[in-house]
């Protein structure tokens, strides 16, 4: 049996789309262990309460005004006491930008070690281990942990659970003993368009690269990318073209992300752009180039035009929904 401790972010007010996956890993690896949850954060009243149904046995939520906004030393010193207290075998995290900055403090302050940005977790005969992509996804490394606990970052969109595996959801203040002072404050937060899908969280993305021509240009995704539920990316030869900002770069110097569709329209296939997508699980590559590098990593190519294909992609995608 192993005792996990999942920590779920919550953002704007609700815990994000990786506490599904996470618990669900977690409840299917624990072999009888316990599931426990932790949320850190402030005015964390009325969140929460969904964690039971996603496979958590407790979920332990801090709430402090010193964690209204990611404040490193106040997370991690938070997380840190929960894990001390509860003493879990395991501590599983999304690697995301929060949590590949929080693991590494927190995992320090109880003397442990972390497996970063893994995209599965197997059980061994030493125990769970990692498995993490390297040398751009060319190859995949066993990574293990020896402390007692294991912490991992996973990488979102790594799990598919079809169904949930209920746990009884018992919510307890955990009252962590913080100082108010951390040595700086955040004033304020500068957040994207509200309806934008996360890229490194988004399960479908739709990217250009140079040949999208401009920036108004992107346009042409925004009703396939609402109707798949999709996030829109760029390769960095489009953001250095100034027809995107470096926030929607997908690539080796960009975000690196693991969706299960991958739509590349007029991306070449540069080894800086696979470091960042390779690991996605389907990948459909739109370009007039049929000899582009992009169609030897594809699931599907389509050679053609982007400014043909997707509009036929949209109207093909307003019709099935439609039915």
């Amino acid at each position: 049996m192993t005792d996990f401790l999942v920590f779920c972010e919550v953002a704007d007010g609700r815990v994000k789309g990786s506490a599904r996956e996470l618990l669900g890993k977690a409840r299917e690896l624990s072999g009888g262990g316990t599931v426990a949850a932790v949320l850190i954060g402030s005015g964390l009243a009325d969140v929460g309460s969904e964690l039971g149904a996603l496979g958590a046995d407790t979920v332990f939520k801090v709430d402090h005004s010193s964690c209204a906004a990611y404040i490193p030393g106040a997370f991690a010193a938070a997380l840190s006491q929960v894990v001390k207290a509860q003493s879990p075998d395991v501590v599983l995290g999304s690697a995301s930008m929060l949590g590949k900055d929080l693991f590494p403090r927190a995992a320090a302050l109880v003397d442990a070690g972390v497996g970063a940005d893994v995209v599965d977790l197997v059980e061994t005969d030493a125990g769970l281990e990692g498995v993490r992509p390297l040398f751009a996804g060319k190859c995949l490394a066993s990574v293990s942990v020896t402390s007692e606990p294991k912490f991992f970052t996973v990488r979102p969109n790594s799990f598919v659970i079809d169904g949930a595996t209920p746990g009884s959801g018992n919510v307890v203040d955990f009252a962590a003993g913080l100082d108010n002072d951390f040595g700086y404050e955040v004033i304020d937060v500068e957040r994207g368009a509200d309806d934008k899908v996360e890229l490194t969280e988004a399960r479908c993305i739709i990217a250009a690269g140079r040949s999208i021509k401009s920036a108004e240009n992107f346009a042409i995704f925004d009703e396939a990318a609402g109707l798949m539920g999709a996030a829109v990316g760029a390769s960095r030869a489009a953001v250095d073209a100034g027809y995107a900002p470096h926030g929607m770069q997908v690539g080796q110097t960009g975000k690196t992300v693991n969706p299960s569709l991958y739509i590349a329209c007029g991306i070449s296939g540069a080894i800086q752009h696979l470091a960042g997508m390779r690991t996605s699980k389907v990948i459909v590559a739109v370009n007039k180039d049929p000899d582009a590098p992009i169609f030897q990593h594809a699931t599907y190519g389509i050679v053609g035009d982007l400014f043909e294909v997707v509009p036929a992609l949209t109207n093909e995608l307003r019709t099935t929904l439609a039915d």
